[in-house]
């Protein structure tokens, strides 16, 4: 698990050198000449680090001929449009396009130049070209999986490679795997993202829960989030009926509700939560596989079998054809239960832009924080109405969708007062101790 969470087969690496490479190609263009006319760059380096100090640099500094000073800055690499393109790829020759029509700037006259102006999509497919194999491993009790791509769900598009997927549909009766965050982040994305570059939607979903991130959306403080709580449970509740209710009622899809126990739930939550979900209808089982491994998630597996027999009337949150806006408001009222969306001045021009460019049929991707349904990270109830902020909007034509920034939001993170690298540690035999 460690060497998973660690280095693994180096394609993070591979997916970082590739978004690098593009950079150094197009400051080396600048620098000898700027034969293209480049005069506004909008792609930005990449590390596999939350380093908040990166977000915003300055760079070719040297003072030699030739050299242009202009801010940059970082995104983790999870962000970048290499690892989303990584993840949509169908093959080899469909990564080497989509890295081509990658936007990388604008000339003076405001019209595009891609990566494949610079030539560059040739080399970058080569640092690629063994990191687009899934890696096939195995859990703790000797069950195959496949582990491929990884862009977060907030920031990001939140799902695994296409490829893996496809690949394991191919090699067993059942594929099961996972969109990051609630259901409001990496299900939707992968719903309305992913599954149109999918032979066929999901058959079933599992929606994962612990009782106490219910108590923690219900308002308990998480100092006392262990302890017992049928009052902050009932009203957390209310945050995984939103999930069920999207699931179930915009995507048209089966679903049943995994509790995720943890040792410190008591009988009393457990009970209460089941009965609450069992009177509104919802399929429950209560899974154990962190105390007992696979005998704690049989029943949860015979009932996702169960479930995907029932038929299914699978349906997008949005058209294709809707405009940017559209898009945006339906994910925002529909999927968030915002009131609405209010627009930056700058986002609003970047989105005419981006229609009259012919870029407003692409899917869109919101990045906004896992802790809320609604942009503010610290308003866990949403008691209250509330709106969606979009405060920049981001191309991504390789990819093949369009990023929408809402709220605090970064697409480079910052690590935490007590980052986690203060437990990690290599012990005298060699091993790794701290991560988990």
């Amino acid at each position: 698990m460690e060497e998973i969470n660690l280095h693994f087969t180096g394609d993070i690496h591979a997916i970082t050198s590739a978004n690098n490479l593009l950079s150094a190609i197009i400051d080396n263009h600048i620098f000898q000449g700027n034969e293209l006319g480049i005069d506004k760059v909008i792609w930005k380096r990449c590390v596999d680090l939350n380093d908040r100090a990166l977000r915003k640099v300055q760079i070719a500094l040297s003072g030699e001929k030739g050299a242009v000073p202009r801010e940059d800055g970082f995104d983790i690499t999870v962000a970048s449009e290499i690892m989303a393109i990584f993840c949509l790829a169908e093959n080899l020759e469909d990564l080497k396009r989509k890295l081509g029509n990658i936007v990388i700037g604008y000339n003076k006259k405001g019209e595009e130049i891609k990566a494949k102006d610079l030539k560059a999509e040739g080399a970058m497919t080569v640092l690629l070209k063994d990191a687009l194999k899934p890696n096939l491993v195995q859990t703790l009790e000797n069950t195959p999986a496949i582990i491929h791509g990884g862009p977060f769900a907030n920031i990001a598009h939140g799902c695994n490679s296409v490829i893996a997927t496809k690949m394991a549909m191919k090699l067993a009766d059942y594929c099961i795997t996972e969109a990051g965050f609630g259901a409001d982040l990496g299900a939707e994305k992968f719903l309305d993202i992913k599954t149109r570059n999918l032979p066929k939607a999901p058959d079933a979903v599992v929606c994962v829960a612990t009782i106490k991130a219910l108590k923690y959306h219900g308002g308990m403080p998480i100092e006392n989030i262990k302890e017992e709580s049928i009052e902050y449970l009932e009203k957390g509740i209310h945050n995984l009926l939103k999930h069920i209710d999207n699931l179930k009622n915009i995507y048209g899809l089966n679903v049943i509700v995994g509790i995720n126990k943890y040792i410190t739930d008591t009988d009393n939550e457990i009970n209460y939560l089941r009965t609450k979900l069992e009177e509104k209808g919802v399929n429950i089982s209560l899974v154990e596989a962190w105390e007992k491994g696979g005998k704690g998630a049989v029943d949860l597996a015979e009932k996702i079998i169960s479930l995907c027999e029932k038929p299914s009337n699978f349906k997008y949150c949005y058209n294709l054809e809707d405009s940017i806006k559209e898009k945006i408001e339906k994910i925002a009222t529909r999927v968030y239960g915002a009131e609405g969306v209010e627009y930056t001045d700058e986002a609003l021009k970047i989105i005419d832009d981006l229609e009259r460019s012919g870029y407003g049929k692409m899917p869109v991707c919101i990045a906004k924080t896992q802790y809320s349904l609604s942009d503010d990270a610290k308003d866990l109830l949403c008691e209250k109405p509330f709106k969606i902020h979009v405060r920049n909007v981001i191309l991504k034509s390789g990819a093949g969708f369009i990023v929408i920034l809402t709220g605090n939001i970064f697409t480079m993170p910052g690590l935490p007062k007590n980052p986690a690298s203060e437990k990690i540690d290599i012990d005298e035999n060699g091993e790794i101790v701290g991560i988990f």
